[in-house]
């Protein structure tokens, strides 16, 4: 850890940040992912139940972006995201100890819980941190830590099962690996400081908040989002491996997702440089739609790998532009707003995996629950379109996404 400290401060805290996100995402949340057709192989796991277990850990994930939107205090903030690291360790260590449905409903709760921390609440923090030392105030590289988790859940099962490892071993191996991620994620985010003298002039901007018609359009989009992100996120690598053709090639699937939206989240911050958070979210969006799609167009191995590209390119962008337009529209709490926007974000993950799993039971595929998705995010698309085109606060954002700032 020493090594650390010949980073500047600016790389040590955002990589704090990754640290957290492949713990509580890439692992706590997304190991599930690749393990949920080994655990249907091996265990009694049906359709519907995985999909219902998916529905709790987004359920956890609401109450954690409640906690975050309610605490005003960003001490009380920073021991709750050092609280989340440690239940993403214990939740994944849980998933082995048992057999039983509500167990593991119960452990995927806890993950959904934690894994706001590293969303929600190290988000902001790693915002305040920024703001107060007069760094611009973007998120890319630490939402990339998401991408990086979801390759290294999807390359860690791949390895697992090569060397024959079971479903209850996997978990084990992920909890050793939680373990050693703690470590960083916790020393590496300083604690809460105040910001230097004449750091905070952006914060007159909470003078002007958000219009009505914002709120409501972007809310409404952003349910759109996570309703279409959701389900490529948990049943990508049971969609794969359902076609006889395909066998084999889920997991890898999957860690080209996170291959494709680790870097390209910071590919997003310099698009919305060029055309602003609006026009980098509408793009980002309606390209999502097609990475959607393809799985129920195509059985192809290229059409289902220029899905991953598509979608693991797209959907992180989005979260970290819109959580990083929290952070302009709050740059002294960017939580009050990010806990809005993820309850809209949450709700729909709640609903579209156990629509989608009791469609796929009673179809024998999930191809209903993509064009659900891709229409979903389409509809979101053509909201945020309209918002850019009638609201100020819209406009405004669009145009201080391109004014230069010091890095």
């Amino acid at each position: 850890m020493t090594a650390s400290f010949a980073l500047p401060p600016r790389y040590r805290v955002l990589l704090a940040g990754v640290f957290s996100q492949i713990l509580c995402i890439g692992v706590a949340r997304f190991a599930y992912t690749p393990l949920l057709p080994v655990m249907q192989q091996q265990t009694w796991l049906s359709d519907a139940q995985g999909g219902w277990l998916a529905a709790l850990n987004y359920a956890g994930y609401m109450l954690g972006a409640l906690a975050a939107a309610s605490i005003h205090s960003i001490r009380l903030k920073d021991t709750l995201y050092r609280i989340t690291l440690l239940l993403a360790v214990v939740s994944t260590a849980g998933m082995a100890l048992t057999e039983s449905f509500w167990l593991w409903a119960a452990m995927r709760f806890i993950a959904g819980f934690s894994s706001s921390g590293a969303m929600l609440l190290a988000s902001g923090l790693i915002l305040h941190w920024l703001i107060g030392h007069r760094q611009r105030g973007e998120l890319g590289i630490h939402f990339a830590g998401l991408g990086i988790g979801i390759l290294v859940a999807a390359l860690a099962v791949e390895l697992m099962l090569y060397l024959a490892l079971g479903w209850r071993a996997q978990w084990w191996g992920f909890t050793a690996l939680a373990a050693v991620l703690l470590l960083p994620a916790w020393r590496w985010l300083p604690r809460p400081e105040k910001p230097l003298a004449g750091a905070a002039g952006s914060a007159a901007r909470e003078a002007t908040p958000p219009t009505r018609t914002f709120m409501r359009l972007m809310l409404a989009a952003y349910f759109c989002a996570g309703y279409g992100y959701v389900i490529s996120a948990t049943f990508i690598v049971a969609i794969v491996e359902r076609e006889p053709l395909l066998a084999g090639a889920g997991n890898w699937t999957f860690a080209l997702v996170g291959l494709a939206a680790a870097p390209t989240v910071m590919l997003w911050d310099l698009v919305a440089r060029r055309i602003g958070y609006l026009g980098a979210l509408i793009t980002a969006m309606s390209v999502q739609v097609v990475g959607i799609l393809l799985p129920a167009l195509t059985a192809s191995l290229a059409g289902v790998l220029l899905s991953a590209v598509l979608y693991g390119g797209t959907f992180l962008g989005c979260v970290s532009l819109v959580l990083t337009m929290a952070g302009r529209l709050y740059p002294k709490s960017p939580a009050r707003l990010m806990g809005r926007m993820t309850l809209a974000y949450g709700l729909a993950q709640i609903a579209a995996p156990a629509l989608t799993g009791m469609l796929a039971e009673a179809t024998g595929h999930y191809d209903l629950g993509l064009w659900l998705a891709g229409g979903f995010v389409a509809l979101g698309a053509v909201l945020l379109a309209w918002l850019r085109r009638v609201d100020r606060t819209a406009q405004r954002l669009d145009a201080e996404a391109k004014i230069p700032m010091a890095d």
